[in-house]
């Protein structure tokens, strides 16, 4: 039953996401990683089922993915609406966004690690997950250069930098920050997870 409340809410929000979007370049952009998320899940679910935590992780980070794909990260109104409020110069779901970059795959690389132990020392565990974090965030900052040079102004809203000029290193600052929570507030929950499901490995 589980799994048809994940796809429910996963299919409804990309259908949603997908009618009449901000600009549709940028939607089929941000909503790209959540559907090729989907499809490995479903390839791996039979040999190798995440921990029940993970995979409402995965379902907030393509939610938020969508949203912005919507809307395009610079114009989401909730956040135009807090901007209002706090007085921000910028509408900050990128920054949302980028924190979850963060924080999501730094439970990813945990679980996997672990469970297929790939580092034999436990000590490395956390560093080596932040350092990857950050490869992947920097990584998406040169996807998104790649674009706006290949696409010209096309790229504009995908980017969304809002005429800030440190938006490339606050992006990756922010996916640090959410691997550092990540791994701070649910290592020991994902542990208890991660040991029912090394048992059935």
């Amino acid at each position: 039953m589980a799994v048809f409340w994940w796809l429910g809410i996963f299919s409804g929000t990309l259908i949603w996401s997908g009618i009449n979007p901000k600009d549709s370049f940028t939607w089929g952009l941000e909503v790209a990683p959540a559907i090729i998320a989907l499809g490995i899940m479903a390839a791996t679910r039979r040999r190798f089922r995440l921990t029940p935590l993970l995979y409402i992780l995965v379902l907030i980070h393509s939610v938020i993915l969508m949203i912005g794909g919507h809307y395009t990260y610079a114009e989401v109104p909730a956040f135009d609406w807090l901007a209002e409020q706090f007085h921000w110069q910028r509408n900050h779901y990128d920054k949302l966004g980028h924190f979850a970059q963060g924080f999501i795959p730094a439970l990813v690389c945990r679980e996997l690690f672990i469970r297929q132990q790939v580092i034999s020392n436990p000590k490395w565990l956390n560093s080596i997950i932040v350092f990857i974090c950050l490869g992947i965030s920097a990584f998406y900052e040169l996807i998104e250069w790649w674009v706006a040079e290949l696409s010209g102004e096309d790229a504009e809203a995908f980017l969304g930098t809002q005429g800030y000029v440190w938006d490339t290193q606050s992006d990756m600052a922010m996916a640090m920050i959410g691997a550092f929570v990540a791994l701070i507030s649910l290592s020991r929950l994902h542990q208890r997870q991660v040991t029912v499901m090394r048992r059935g490995d």
